[in-house]
């Protein structure tokens, strides 16, 4: 009787007290909103125009292809095929290749839903999982381009370089990623023949026989499979922007933005930067637009948009979380690395701005045009990162066939 009185102690002791905070917020958050239901329904409306007019555009190409590809198998062709380029500089499988280009010229949290199928397929162990993870999630070009740079801040030559900074930092932290968890004693059977194209094809072929699936099938689940992603997606945004409604009409906002003041303050960020921070900290597409509304200079506002990108806001964390919630992938380094990601944007921001009068003669004329034309029209923008996709993952096929051509003649000369 005893034994059993201590086991349901300890049972109660050893019970997540999480759970229980998370239950009393959750009744405290409904209560809030009966309320004040004025303000629920305009940050819900706020968040629903972000997602419809953004997101929703920005990312249903990207996820419908990727699902695609993802079902022909090309992903297994290309992971053998690059294995040579992806090892050595980002110490992850020639399958993150495939993250890598579609991280880059799409957007959240597109690269946590590959790295995510890529782990349940087994084609990553879980260190590289979460190596690909911190830095193959990106803020959408489309975004970047259009949205902040042109109708945040009207001057579309700004977008090269807040999305430059953005990719720059990000491509630093893969470097540097890839000194993290070098001892894993996880491990795949890979290839380890110094010419496989021949094997990348026997793997392609082999999928298509595994997996034979009519192409209406195969366009239908892909749709369908997208479209659920971006719902959910779109239910995070609403959600967290009428938290932040909810937050900044209880004054909360303003004491953040206090906390943040005590570290920022000293480098010349105003009040109205700080606030937009601290919202920028909870739903990214919110704060860049308070940061491109607060009155400071331009310099200060470009930082402030570059930290809030690179953190990307606790609403992106959520969707992250939610995708790989079905695999062992940790959330740890992912938050580490938006932080740093945060930093690395805004020193790089600082780094490479120039005034107005200096920045138009310095522009570089040969990308202003393309500039203009992709900060104008969402489905041009859209087009062309699908074809910058495309074309960045045959220069990565040019280079690892190049690579794999010298080693081979290398070998043949010394036999």
């Amino acid at each position: 009787m005893l034994g059993h009185f201590l086991t349901y102690k300890l049972k109660l002791k050893n019970q997540p007290l999480a759970s229980l905070v998370w239950t009393c917020l959750a009744i405290v958050f409904v209560l809030v909103m009966v309320i004040n239901p004025k303000v629920v329904f305009d940050g819900a409306r706020s968040g629903l125009g972000a997602w419809w007019n953004i997101v929703f555009p920005a990312l249903l190409p990207f996820f419908i292809v990727a699902e695609i590809l993802m079902k022909l198998g090309l992903v297994k062709f290309i992971g053998v095929l690059l294995e040579p380029i992806m090892r050595p500089v980002f110490n992850v499988p020639g399958t993150g290749a495939f993250v890598l280009v579609i991280g880059f010229t799409s957007g959240f949290p597109i690269g946590s839903m590959i790295t995510a199928n890529l782990r349940q397929q087994n084609l990553c162990t879980r260190v590289e999982a979460e190596r690909l993870m911190s830095f193959t999630n990106n803020s959408s070009p489309l975004f970047m381009l259009s949205a902040v740079a042109v109708g945040m801040f009207g001057r579309p030559e700004l977008g090269v370089v807040i999305a430059g900074s953005h990719y720059l930092a990000n491509i630093l932290l893969g470097l540097i990623l890839r000194f993290y968890g070098r001892h894993d004693r996880e491990h795949l059977n890979r290839s380890s023949s110094p010419w496989s194209i021949r094997q990348a094809l026997r793997e392609l072929l082999q999928h298509h026989r595994n997996h034979k699936q009519p192409l209406g099938q195969l366009l239908g689940e892909a749709v369908a499979s997208s479209i659920t992603k971006l719902i959910n997606i779109g239910g995070f945004i609403i959600l967290f922007a009428v938290i932040i409604k909810l937050l900044d009409y209880a004054g909360i906002i303003k004491s953040i933005a206090s906390v943040l003041g005590i570290l920022l303050m000293p480098f010349g960020f105003p009040p109205d930067i700080l606030s937009a921070l601290a919202s920028g900290g909870l739903e990214m597409t919110i704060g860049t637009k308070l940061a491109s509304e607060a009155s400071a200079s331009e310099l200060h506002r470009l930082m402030a948009v570059a930290m809030i990108l690179g953190w990307s806001g606790l609403s992106i964390h959520a969707q992250v979380a939610s995708m790989i919630a079905k695999t062992d992938i940790r959330m740890g380094m992912f938050v580490v690395t938006r932080l740093a990601h945060a930093l690395l944007a805004s020193f790089f921001t600082w780094l490479f701005y120039k005034p107005v009068e200096a920045s138009k003669e310095i522009a570089l004329p040969a990308l202003s045009p393309v500039v203009e034309l992709l900060s104008h029209w969402t489905p041009v923008t859209v087009g062309y990162s699908l074809l910058a996709a495309f074309l960045l993952l045959l220069l990565l096929m040019i280079i690892a066939l190049v690579y794999r051509l010298i080693r081979h003649i290398k070998r043949i000369i010394i036999n």
